[in-house]
């Protein structure tokens, strides 16, 4: 509409100050991935050597569960819409589950790299990888705590504030699986 004098951002879903947390929060994990990929180039086969002990089918896994998750936000924000609350509620509680499906692999996966005597020091490739996928573990954990809060907060706003968060904890992983894991 030519006479429509909203701002551009009133259109995004959810609230600004979450973009704005979103935003920050995608360019600090751009600027770790950015970070390990300088690193890798000084030392290819001592990273491609210490990705060897790490499992990629649960990480593979882990990603289905990030993704799967992510779908049923999606789905919450639009049941939530329809005025289909418990539904919504319950696609929420849903995906919360599944990050902490997420968070269980993801800690067993911890204790087998710690189990072989793998940590921060082992070598710079194992720096980043217990920083990064750490860091994204804390943000799974506070996404779950999010989706938790907008579900008894029960608003359609809410929910595609906190959808929108959890999306860019799926963001994260997805970038962060074939980086760390894959990349060879």
């Amino acid at each position: 509409m030519a006479g429509d004098a909203r701002s551009p951002l009133e259109h995004l879903p959810g609230d600004l100050m979450m973009w704005v947390l979103i935003v920050s929060e995608l360019l600090v994990f751009g600027a770790g991935l950015a970070a390990f990929l300088a690193v890798r180039l000084a030392d290819p086969a001592g990273f491609a050597e210490a990705q060897d002990h790490l499992y990629r089918a649960a990480a593979g896994f882990n990603t289905l569960v990030l993704v799967t998750s992510g779908l049923l936000a999606a789905l919450a924000v639009r049941l939530r819409e329809t005025g289909r609350r418990a539904p919504a509620r319950g696609l929420l509680a849903g995906a919360a589950g599944l990050g902490l499906v997420f968070l269980v692999v993801k800690g067993l996966e911890y204790a087998d790299a710690a189990g072989a005597g793998l940590g921060v020091e082992s070598h710079a490739f194992f720096t980043f990888y217990y920083l990064l996928t750490g860091f994204h573990a804390a943000h799974v954990a506070a996404g779950m705590v999010i989706l938790g809060l907008v579900a008894w907060k029960d608003e359609p706003r809410a929910v595609e504030a906190g959808a929108a968060f959890w999306h860019m904890v799926d963001l994260v992983w997805v970038l962060l699986f074939p980086v760390i894991y894959l990349l060879r």
